[in-house]
């Protein structure tokens, strides 16, 4: 484990049940290849007391004065649906997938976008959020930003409103909270990526 990710929002359990959760996170370097170090949360997702501790810590993103008022939670495939459902169970609300393009029947609605590899699309159900719904969206990684933007804009498409967007590890340095500029960014861990490069 390197010392590159700072706890964030996980502070809130203690900083002893904070590093250990952040254990669970394997690091592996050269995955898919050189420079990148892999950050694999399978463990993390395994341990049932730490991925309870992680959804209370959404959960709180979302309660209390400071907390942001929901309606829905919207994942983003695929993790994002690990990490969101049991999260919108936690708070009783609702929780919608969004998902790689062909997963759904008809209708959808549709985002297209770049990578930095190629494109893809990200769909939802039409009529499935109802209208002004008040939508967090939830990934495991925030990188570069371009799949949290799409999502942000097919949410909006369907009459959504985001609330705000909520990620377990933000690779900094990568440009995605700058990517969804003037939106709301909570993220549990954030991982310098200049550090680990």
């Amino acid at each position: 484990m390197s010392d590159d990710i700072s706890l964030v929002a996980l502070s809130g359990l203690g900083p002893d049940r904070a590093t250990e959760i952040r254990a669970l996170i394997r690091d592996v370097p050269g995955y898919p290849h050189d420079p990148i170090v892999f950050r694999d949360i399978t463990p993390l997702l395994a341990d049932g007391a730490a991925l309870r501790d992680v959804v209370e810590a959404f959960a709180r993103l979302c309660e209390g004065d400071d907390g942001h008022a929901i309606d829905i939670v919207a994942g983003m495939e695929a993790r994002g649906f690990l990490l969101g459902a049991p999260l919108a169970t936690r708070l009783g609300v609702g929780f919608v997938p969004l998902r790689k393009a062909g997963k759904l029947p008809p209708p959808v609605e549709r985002v297209d976008y770049d990578l930095e590899y190629g494109s893809a699309a990200i769909e939802l159900r039409t009529g499935t959020l109802p209208q002004g719904a008040r939508v967090l969206l939830v990934d495991d990684v925030l990188a570069t930003g371009g799949t949290a933007a799409a999502a942000a804009e097919l949410v909006e498409r369907c009459d959504g409103k985001v609330v705000a967007t909520a990620f377990l590890l933000e690779l900094d340095g990568l440009g995605g909270r700058e990517r969804l500029s003037g939106r709301v960014v909570e993220t549990l861990l954030r991982v310098d990526e200049r550090a680990s490069s």
